[in-house]
């Protein structure tokens, strides 16, 4: 399943998320720090939905009450939602 999600409260502003069987077969965000976010796509592809959803959901940036992982947390969330 592809889909997009636009992050709220952060700097990233678009992320293009593609999952197969549960797992996550491609990212791609737009925005937000570029190394970073290359570096938690190369590290999410092949990664269970759920495991992923477990491990970014709640992490904060600085002052901000999210961040980019938990707002792919959030993404996963409303994707697995979406295909029951």
């Amino acid at each position: 399943m592809k889909f997009t999600y636009r992050p709220k409260g952060v700097c990233s502003q678009l992320m293009e998320i593609e999952t197969e069987d549960g797992k996550i077969k491609h990212l791609s965000v737009q925005g937000g720090c570029s190394g970073n976010l290359q570096g938690i796509s190369a590290l999410v592809v092949g990664m269970d939905v759920e495991e992923a959803i477990r491990r970014m959901e709640g992490i904060r940036c600085g002052y901000k009450s999210t961040s980019c992982p938990d707002q792919l947390a959030q993404a996963l969330k409303l994707s697995l939602a979406a295909g029951k």
